[in-house]
């Protein structure tokens, strides 16, 4: 239940973008930085919650996290502007970032190492139903009621969720975690990320060259080189940078960043995508992630022996391998909502092949008394990963965009009022609202040009995540060793047991 709140949260806003960037007349800028200020302050201090997790307890630092959670949720469901909104958002995400790694860790210190791998699969496996199912409520209630309502639902799930955490989880901490917390490591992280971000996105409306995008990234740049200084030379870091002497640690992180960074950027361009380009109502728009998801849930608990069985390296080729091909097909067919649907069950089974391998790979290559700190790592790349694809992506397709609209208006003759419906569409992914006096036949021109580019600019955008799911595919095949094969050889003189290699 408390994953859920995060998960349905992720999820059923992605849905609700466009009616909030319509509904509070702002720009698709303005939406990256409410999916990014969620992202950007959860990746932040994700590692800070697994570490303070560690030391002060795991279902005390849980139920912290859904407390703040579920006092931001109403923050946002009461958000008069985009900027009120954005603020809540940024202090869920601090919520998000308790509660999530003390999640996995929770189940992690419950079950050993022959259990865990079904034990996750489980979880990540409700976490999955729950989280394909929010879409559909949520695109019903955007259609027919609010988006507002849609951050209203966290509360109701937290009231339970806190009852059952101190009434039935037990309390488990690490009893070698280093005293003190790393504030100094997060505050860099914060603020160097926060830079990045901001620069990614402010180019595009102020361009590349623009003395504060420059200074921004080269800000935040310089403050995360500070960072992986400090952590080197801290006494408690929140991310040990040890951990990563592990090859398949590494290896499954860069998986990580670069799938889940496919994954949410992906993810945030396709409410776009069927809404705008396409037509489609919000619920039919949240109704197309319940293949992804029921696949995923369904499939879970399989997935999640698949290490045991397998090893690591062939779920984790084959996974993103598969979830490449259903970006690829996403970015590919026409407008029928089947085909939508079949492209959605190919990515789910392609994440349910990977996600609870990973999970466990992850759980695996660490110390019993680092998971908390390595589950915080983990996830903290796979929110990286989302919010600098969102941030460049975003960007990137906002000028894709801009040009597309202008090669329409280039080959196409259009009265006056037509170009300028088309030019209120650039900065934004909404088509925009349409004058007085325009005829139906102009209407319908200017519709057609804005949703054709907007189609055409997302359908590149799934091509460029297709590309990053591949290369996470090679960073498995290249990082992670061959399970090794269990051989016998010729008994021993005087043992009579085989030798297993």
């Amino acid at each position: 239940m408390g994953s859920t709140l995060a998960f349905v949260d992720e999820s059923v806003v992605n849905v609700a973008l466009p009616k909030i960037e319509g509904d509070l007349d702002t720009t698709l800028a303005a939406m990256q930085w409410v999916i990014n200020a969620y992202t950007l302050c959860m990746s932040a201090l994700l590692l800070l919650g697994g570490a303070a997790a560690d030391q002060f307890g795991r279902r005390l630092i849980f139920v912290i996290g859904v407390s703040i959670f579920a006092v931001a949720s109403l923050g946002c469901g009461l958000a008069a502007n985009v900027q009120s909104l954005i603020a809540a958002r940024a202090i869920q995400g601090a919520g998000a970032a308790l509660l999530i790694p003390c999640s996995l860790a929770l189940i992690a210190a419950a079950f050993d190492e022959g259990e865990r791998g079904a034990a996750i699969g489980i979880w990540s496996g409700a976490s999955a139903i729950a989280a394909g199912a929010a879409p559909l409520l949520g695109g019903w209630l955007v259609d027919h009621g609010s988006w507002r309502v849609i951050f209203l639902i966290n509360p109701l799930l937290a009231i339970p969720t806190l009852w059952i955490a101190w009434r039935r989880v037990p309390e488990s901490r690490d009893p070698n975690a280093p005293a003190g917390i790393d504030w100094r490591g997060a505050l860099l992280a914060f603020a160097g990320l926060g830079c990045v971000v901001y620069g990614l996105i402010a180019a595009s409306g102020l361009g590349w060259s623009h003395a504060a995008v420059i200074t921004s990234l080269s800000v935040g740049t310089m403050l995360l080189i500070a960072f992986l200084l400090a952590e080197k030379g801290a006494a408690a870091p929140m991310m040990p940078l040890e951990l990563f002497r592990s090859r398949t640690f590494s290896a499954v992180n860069l998986l990580t960043l670069l799938l889940y960074g496919a994954l949410g950027a992906a993810f945030f361009f396709l409410p776009f995508l069927l809404i705008q380009a396409r037509g489609y109502s919000a619920t039919a728009a949240g109704a197309a992630y319940l293949p992804f998801t029921l696949v995923l849930g369904v499939l879970s608990r399989w997935s999640g022996k698949l290490i045991d069985r397998f090893g690591a390296r062939w779920p984790l080729m084959a996974g993103p391998a598969l979830t490449a091909c259903g970006f690829a097909l996403l970015g590919s067919v026409d407008a029928h909502y089947w085909a939508v649907l079949l492209c959605m069950t190919v990515l789910g089974l392609g994440m349910a092949i990977t996600v609870a391998p990973l999970t466990t790979a992850v759980i695996n290559a660490v110390p019993p008394q680092r998971t908390g700190v390595a589950s915080g790592i983990n996830n903290a790349v796979a929110s990286l990963g989302s919010l600098l694809l969102i941030a460049v992506l975003g960007t990137v397709a906002l000028a894709s965009f801009d040009r597309s609209l202008e090669r329409h208006l280039s080959v196409v003759e259009v009265s006056p009022r037509v170009r300028a419906v088309v030019d209120a569409a650039r900065g934004g992914f909404v088509l925009p609202a349409m004058p007085a006096g325009i005829t139906s036949e102009e209407r319908q021109r200017a519709r057609a040009i804005v949703a054709e580019s907007l189609a055409g600019t997302i359908n590149a955008a799934l091509w460029i995540a297709a590309g990053l799911a591949l290369a996470s595919a090679l960073s498995a095949a290249v990082g992670i060793a061959p399970r090794p094969r269990l051989t016998t050889s010729p008994p021993r003189s005087g043992t009579g047991r085989g030798a297993v290699e």
